[in-house]
């Protein structure tokens, strides 16, 4: 797959995505971003925007398996990894996979879960692989965490650790809509879930594909020193700090 075939699934992707979620398109791009240059999205903003929606529309039209976690103040990190149980027929213990075993996995409201079980995710986004009772396992590839978070409520949540929020190569903020598109969201919203309008458009191969021709793209040197230099430049602004 080149790039401008790789352009063109895109933009079926995200012309599905939006039969169901109603946002500008620039935010809805920049989500898909974070699903070609291999990285997780983070979603913060106030209840009702579409958190939820947009990560289950975009893993739909791309085909992924989709996954979803409630993160609460007594989730565990077995709730998240999975766990060995014993089965009564072979009389021996089999592991059961937790939810971080999809190509999506959707991490809602992840700041209600307390840091231990927060943690339990790091080794999954960094390598793509997860430890769990002293055997490590490989996730599926692709492998994307799509994670929420209310913007306003704090009562019972917890900060983010540093290295977590590292993890994240988008955090974005979808905002109300306009007076036009709340209007429109409460016209899609009679009748059938928006979520079950959208159709897979592409597939776990197309992705693979479309990522190994973004990857392909050459970035000229000016344009990395650039890059380095506006990365160094908040590393000194405290305003700027995670």
């Amino acid at each position: 797959m080149d790039v401008t075939t790789a352009s063109d699934e895109c933009d079926a992707v995200l012309s599905e995505v939006e039969r169901a979620v109603v946002a500008d398109r620039e935010f809805l791009e920049t989500v898909l971003v974070g699903f070609l240059a291999d990285g997780h999205v983070l979603l913060e903003d106030v209840p009702g925007t579409g958190k939820t929606l947009t990560a289950r529309s975009v893993a739909t039209a791309l085909g992924l398996e989709f996954s979803r976690i409630q993160f609460t103040p007594d989730l565990l990190p077995a709730d998240v990894l999975g766990t060995h149980v014993f089965n009564e027929k072979s009389r021996e213990f089999e592991f059961q996979p937790g939810p971080v075993f999809a190509n999506v996995l959707l991490a809602d409201e992840i700041n209600r879960a307390p840091p231990k079980t927060q943690s339990a995710l790091l080794e999954a986004m960094e390598e793509a692989q997860v430890t769990a009772d002293g055997e490590t396992r490989q996730l599926p590839d692709p492998f994307v965490v799509v994670a929420t978070q209310n913007a306003v409520e704090r009562d019972r949540a917890y900060e983010l650790p540093v290295a977590e929020l590292d993890r994240f190569m988008k955090k974005l903020q979808l905002g109300y809509p306009d007076r036009e598109r709340e209007v429109e969201v409460l016209d899609r919203a009679v009748g059938d879930h928006p979520i079950d309008d959208i159709e897979a458009v592409a597939s776990v191969e197309d992705l693979r594909r479309a990522r190994a021709a973004t990857a392909g793209v050459t970035v000229e040197r000016p344009l990395k020193e650039y890059v380095t230099e506006l990365a160094r430049y908040t590393r000194d602004r405290a305003a700027l700090g995670v």
